[in-house]
Parts: structure tokens; C-alpha cells; sequence
């Protein structure tokens, strides 16, 4: 089993990695699969379903799938283009991506949100249609949207295609017990055999300069968010908060009489600057997914800023320590919060960036599954109930909490030896399990817990 590192990082744009990019992504693939098509095509159609119809317009999956067919992409995507496009389409009621010409495509028409079939293979699911000359259906693929920016087709996600079906890698583990017997066999650090497995793709220059942007673009964001005023975009009124605590913090600083505990304010206030921004549909870099961007950015900002002894040049160790453990648990359950709640989202990122922190703070290879696994652990049942279907509320706070959560996990492993009841890959198996019990409405459906109980949304 491979997944890359710039696999569960990529740099897209918020609120949603399975709502906005994934979506947008699909629609890309479409375009492709159109002018692979010997086929002449004079329009193109959308039904949306499952979590993808009853929380699209709060995750902009409506917007996203739009731009998407008309050629705009996630890791080149440009606010100002965008706007300018999605005005031309609705007033024209034509997109015209490139090689395919004008194509009509209405959007209050040929975009549909199916509230009543889920489609079988995710909760998260969608068809695109090309359409000829008399709009008859001429071409159809049906994509899901699995979590993180991952998008399979049907047939893709029957035949298990969800990692890197290349050449084998040097050190192929698909469970934490693999890991650590690889690690111990090699006397290489979890960081070591990753990166191993890396180059056997790409070369060193090309590790390097793709971990350093994405540590820039999740900085950059952090700093963005730190600025940021105002209220957040789609009718709930939430007023961002990370400036005015930041401000705060930054003018109790040096102070005898600041509480030990106000270190938790400056991690959360990381996290909630990301999420911030991800709900204002800034540019973020999935961490493992949009919903639970924060908790990676703030951890690392927090050992950067203050830790004594720390090290910019550990931020790369850090990266693939989280990317290992990232692969791991999308591999063996979900990372979605539409599949198994918040649980496979803000819980997998408290996961990985306790085990990043934990690697670069010198933990052994048993230290850092054991940080992990506290991380998860305590993240285990976590529903996801967005209010309005925005990714605000719980979500913003919840990074900042996981954030938290990750710094005690790692400091927790690192006071012990590495020794610990619970293995990480029985912690996730029971995230797996309990994503599957868990009711339909407290998976992104905005149909249950605070999306229904919040007054007046």
C-alpha cells in the first residue's frame, strides 16, 4: 500500500475537500473522458446525491461542480476567474471548456440535487452527463467523492482502486503492526522509510520543494487567517474570532502572570485561523481533508514558534510521519466525514499531527504509534453535524480542540516508554466499525445532532 504525501496534502480551496474539490475533480475527469470520446457533445448535466445533495449548497458542491465543468481546477483555482465564469454561465446558461467548445449547461436546470437516492457505492456520490444535439444522454460516468479530494469512479471504487497501484515500494505497510516490524527490521524512523518509499516515484528535489509549499501554503493560511475579519459567508452570521484572540495573546506575551494553560489558546487559535479561512473558501492544503485542515498547520506553528530546540528543517519529517499514519487510516477505514463521521476527519488529523510532533520531538517509532492512537482514541464516536451544512459550526472550534488534543497525545507518549494497551490499528478499526454504525444523519447530512438542535438556523 501507497499513498503519497502529496496525496493526503493537496492544495485546493475551501470549504470542502469532498464537497468542493472532490466534486470539482469529478468534473475534470469528465472533461477528460469527453474529449477522449469519439462523440460530438452539445451539453452537459449534474445530479448530485447522498451528503453531496443535502449539504452541497453549505459546502458550495453546487459551485464547485459548476467551475468544474467549465474547466477550473482545484490546485490552479482562481477566485477572480471563477466568479467571472459562474457570472457568464448563469447569464448565458453555456460553459466552454477547453477542446470541448460551448456546451449548454443551465444551472438551475442541468444541476440537480437528488434528496432521494443515495447511490450505492458512497455517501457521497454524483453522475455527470454529456448530452447530444436532441439532449439525449450520450455519455455517463457516475464518481464518488471519498474523502480528502479523493474522487473514484464506480467502477474504481468496486474494484478497491483508493492507493497507488505502481511499482512496489520499499517498505509496502499497510497496518501500524507492519510499520513498526518494518522500522525495527531497517532501524529507519517512520519519516525514513516514507521518504523511501517517495523517491522510489519522484527525486529528491522534487520532495523537497513539494513538502517545503506545503508547509508554506498551510503557513500562508494560518497568517491569512491571523488577519482576517469579518463574517464568514453563508447566512449563520459567525463572526471569525482567530484575529481578536490572536491580538489578545500577542499582548499578554512576557507577562509573569499569564495561566500555563493559555499555551491551548495560541494551538487553537492556529487551527481556527485555518478552518476560518477554509470556511470563507480560501486556499488550504487537505490535512487529511478541508474540514479538519487546521489541526496539522496549528500543531507544526506550535512546535516552529514554541518549542525550544525546534526546527524548521524537521517540518519534512514531520509532513511524512502524518502522511504515514494519514495512508493508514484511509487505507483501513475513512477519512470521511460523510462515511464515519467527524471521527474519520478531525480525528485522523489529530492522529497524524500528534504523531508528526512526536517524531520531531524525538519519539521512538513505538512512541509515535502510541501518540496516535491516544489522538484517535479520543476522537472515536465523534459525529458530523454541521450546522446549515457550512463548515463552521462545530467545525472550526472542533480543529482547534484537535489541535489540543494532538500536543497532550504526543506529550503523553513521550513521558512513557512506548508501551501502551490499545494498538493503533485496533483504534482504528473501531473507528471503521463505529463509522458504520453510526446513523445516516450525524455523517454530513446536517440531518441530526447540532444541525437540528442549534435554534433559529
Amino acid at each position: 500500500m501507497f499513498l503519497s504525501v502529496f496525496e493526503m496534502f493537496k492544495i485546493g480551496l475551501g470549504p470542502s475537500s469532498s464537497h468542493t474539490m472532490g466534486p470539482m475533480v469529478a468534473a475534470a475527469r469528465f472533461l477528460d473522458l469527453m474529449r477522449a470520446s469519439p462523440f460530438g457533445f452539445e451539453g452537459v448535466r449534474a445530479s448530485l446525491h447522498g451528503s453531496l445533495a443535502f449539504t452541497g449548497v453549505g459546502h458550495a458542491t453546487d459551485r464547485a461542480t459548476i467551475l468544474g465543468l467549465a474547466g477550473f481546477r482545484p490546485d490552479t483555482y482562481d477566485a477572480d476567474a471563477a466568479q467571472a465564469a459562474l457570472d457568464e454561465i448563469h447569464a448565458s446558461a453555456h460553459v466552454a471548456p477547453d477542446g470541448l467548445g460551448r456546451l449548454r449547461f443551465d444551472p438551475a436546470r442541468d444541476l440537480v440535487f437528488d434528496y432521494d437516492r443515495t447511490l450505492p457505492g458512497h455517501a457521497n456520490g454524483m453522475i455527470l452527463m454529456a448530452t447530444d444535439a436532441q439532449g439525449d444522454v450520450t455519455l455517463q460516468e457516475t464518481y464518488y467523492s471519498v474523502g480528502g479530494g479523493f474522487v473514484l469512479t464506480e467502477s474504481e471504487l468496486a474494484a478497491g482502486k483508493d492507493t497507488d497501484d505502481g511499482a512496489p515500494v520499499p517498505y509496502p505497510f499497510k497496518s501500524a503492526a507492519q510499520m513498526m516490524e518494518m522500522a525495527n527490521a531497517s532501524g529507519k524512523t517512520i519519516a525514513e522509510m516514507k521518504r523511501t518509499n517517495e523517491l522510489s516515484r519522484l527525486s529528491h528535489a522534487e520532495l523537497k520543494t513539494g513538502t517545503k509549499q506545503i508547509w508554506q501554503v498551510m503557513n500562508d493560511c494560518i497568517d491569512r487567517g491571523l488577519e482576517g475579519q469579518g463574517i464568514l459567508p453563508g447566512g449563520l452570521s459567525i463572526k471569525r474570532r482567530a484575529r481578536g484572540i490572536h491580538e489578545a495573546l500577542r499582548a499578554e506575551h512576557g507577562q509573569n502572570l499569564t495561566a500555563p494553560h493559555v499555551i491551548n489558546d495560541w494551538i487553537a487559535t492556529y487551527a481556527m485561523a485555518v478552518n476560518e479561512e477554509n470556511a470563507a473558501g480560501g486556499k488550504v492544503v487537505t490535512a487529511p481533508t478541508n474540514g479538519a485542515a487546521g489541526v496539522v498547520p496549528a500543531v507544526i506553528r506550535y512546535y516552529l514558534d514554541h518549542v525550544p530546540g525546534s526546527s524548521s528543517a524537521k517540518v519534512e519529517d514531520f509532513l511524512l510521519t502524518a502522511a504515514a499514519i494519514g495512508g493508514l487510516v484511509k487505507y483501513n477505514a475513512s477519512i470521511s466525514g460523510a462515511e464515519a463521521g467527524c471521527q474519520a476527519e478531525v480525528g485522523s488529523a489529530s492522529a497524524m499531527a500528534a504523531a508528526g510532533l512526536c517524531a520531531v520531538m524525538g519519539g521512538t517509532t513505538e512512541q509515535i504509534e502510541n501518540a496516535a492512537e491516544i489522538a484517535l482514541e479520543h476522537h472515536l464516536g465523534m459525529t458530523c453535524d454541521p450546522v446549515k451544512g457550512l463548515v463552521q459550526v462545530p467545525c472550526i472550534e472542533r480543529n482547534g480542540l484537535g489541535a489540543i488534543k494532538a500536543v497532550s497525545a504526543a506529550s503523553l507518549s513521550l513521558r512513557g516508554d512506548g508501551t501502551h494497551f490499545v494498538p493503533l490499528d485496533a483504534c482504528i478499526e473501531t473507528m471503521r466499525q463505529t463509522g458504520e454504525d453510526m446513523h445516516h444523519k450525524y455523517k454530513e447530512t446536517a440531518l441530526g445532532g447540532l444541525a437540528v438542535n442549534v435554534p433559529n438556523c
